[in-house]
């Protein structure tokens, strides 16, 4: 833009080969399990495993202090 900021409209959509993926590993254990389920209520997705990583599932700072409380 005219002022330096990035025009994020106008990058290309990222191909589908550029995500990082992982093979779905289902948690283990009572703690685990519970955890999958507190990160699947507050992010809404529909499964959370034992290697998924909270800020990639679309969480964020303000999600992680409802976390805590």
């Amino acid at each position: 833009t005219p002022n330096g900021k990035l025009d994020r409209k106008a990058l290309p959509s990222p191909a589908d080969d550029a995500y990082a993926r992982r093979a779905y590993e289902a948690p283990r254990g009572a703690v685990e399990t519970a955890l999958a389920g507190i990160w699947q209520e507050l992010l809404g997705v529909e499964r959370v495993g034992r290697h998924d990583h909270f800020f990639e599932l679309g969480g964020h700072s303000l999600m992680a202090v409802q976390l805590m409380e």
